[in-house]
């Protein structure tokens, strides 16, 4: 490395990783990222970036000083002081924690690691993993944590997309498993973070990233809930939605959508619905939200039929034209996308699909490539269905020039009546 021997290595490089990385390396902080994935480590020291947040012009000249370098071995982290995971945690196709990327780096770890150590955890998962798994997989190096290395969470908040907060703006969570480790964090997460927000225990700081994403899924779930019955009942979900945000006290706005997508919102409830079940409690509220979130693909899907009907057309043999496949505006981010289910959903009923996004420019397991958007492809459907606001998008064009336009973001301008909303 030209700079400075590396201070912080990240394993993971990913949508979390990447920028975190770069967020110590503009404070000046040398750091080495691991990621198993060849391809992506030689990205990176070539100075060019795969993730939108991230520009090339970014990262490049970090990555010329010698501040920010990639790597696959697992040993050139012994010499850093700090390691931070930032690994995904999936579920399980029933439902249920995956923490194997998270343990098996625990593992690997465990036999590289040296006295004075910091390891900080950021993937989320259910309270309780820092000091029940995590610790004691890396105390397998014969090390004590808490006593000869120290160990603490700090929950991710990266929301893809937004510049207004960044991983240096937004306060940063942290706990440790004693005061010692919450300490080394600190110093740790200030040599880049604005703001801190220490914490009592880990379990504090997993569950307060649970919370956050609970909470926005919980309250999606209602006014989507909300938009299904405003349908029935022939009322603008929006103006009332509207309405009801002008009172300044006691409410906070929420919008309706075709349901949820990324990796946080429509997994991380499972994780605390899981760990609920180890004490006896069923956490209804949490999993009924899931429930109705879920089933938002096939009530648009519904959507799309009637207002195919009331041009007395089927759906069956109809070309449809999807507006967005990334699962929010201005990211090229699929991972959990209503959109991929609203497809599939649509080609199983016999449509005949094209999408448009200018951020994700194919679907291989669709088979399908992201097509222009013009006057063209517009006039050629019989119907334009908008699953993502994406900024990029002239929504005046899309509605003047298409026959039939079903709007589940509300931001295509009204049109001659040519325009049905969720």
């Amino acid at each position: 490395m030209s700079g400075d021997a590396p201070r912080v290595g990240i394993v993971g490089l990913g949508y979390v990783g990447l920028p975190l990385a770069v967020t110590f390396a503009e404070a000046g902080v040398a750091v080495l990222g691991l990621d198993a994935i060849q391809g992506k480590v030689d990205q990176i020291n070539g100075g060019r970036s795969y993730i939108e947040d991230v520009p090339s012009e970014r990262l490049a000249p970090l990555v010329a000083a010698g501040t920010v370098r990639a790597t696959t071995s697992w040993d050139e982290l012994r010499a850093v002081e700090a390691i931070i995971i930032c690994l995904p945690t999936p579920l399980t196709e029933h439902r249920e924690p995956d923490l194997s990327a998270v343990l098996g780096a625990a593992e690997s770890l465990a036999s590289r690691l040296r006295p004075g150590h910091l390891v900080v955890l950021e993937s989320t998962t259910y309270p309780g993993t820092t000091r029940e798994e995590l610790a004691p997989a890396l105390e397998r190096s014969g090390l004590r944590a808490g006593r000869d290395f120290n160990v603490a969470f700090s929950p991710e908040r990266v929301d893809p997309g937004r510049t207004d907060w960044t991983t240096a703006t937004t306060p940063k969570v942290i706990g440790g498993l004693t005061p010692e480790c919450t300490r080394r964090a600190m110093d740790l997460y200030g040599l880049a973070c604005e703001t801190l927000v220490p914490v009592s225990t880990p379990e504090v700081a997993e569950l307060t990233k649970l919370l956050e994403n609970i909470f926005r899924g919980v309250n999606i779930a209602l006014v989507n809930e909300l938009a299904v019955l405003c349908d029935r009942m022939d009322i603008d979900v929006w103006d009332v939605i509207d309405a009801a945000a002008t009172k300044p006290f006691g409410f906070m706005p929420f919008r309706p959508g075709p349901g949820l997508g990324g990796h946080c919102i429509p997994i991380d409830p499972f994780y605390l619905t899981w760990k609920a079940r180890e004490f006896g409690l069923h956490t209804e509220f949490i999993e009924l939200a899931g429930k109705i979130n879920s089933q938002m693909p096939l009530f648009c899907v519904e959507k799309v039929m009637k207002a195919l009907n009331s041009r007395r057309k089927a759906l069956n043999g109809s070309r449809v034209l999807i507006i967005g496949a990334s699962y929010k505006a201005d990211v090229n981010d699929t991972r959990e996308s209503p959109a991929l289910r609203i497809i599939d959903l649509l080609r199983a009923d016999g449509a005949l699909v094209e999408y448009h996004d200018p951020h994700v420019h194919d679907l291989p397991r669709q088979g399908l490539a992201s097509v222009p958007l013009d006057e063209r492809t517009l006039r050629g459907a019989d119907a334009v269905v908008v699953v993502t606001a994406h900024t990029a998008v002239d929504w005046a064009m899309v509605a003047r020039e298409s026959d039939l336009v079903v709007d589940f973001r509300n931001v295509v301008p009204e049109s001659d009546g040519k325009v049905w909303r969720l």
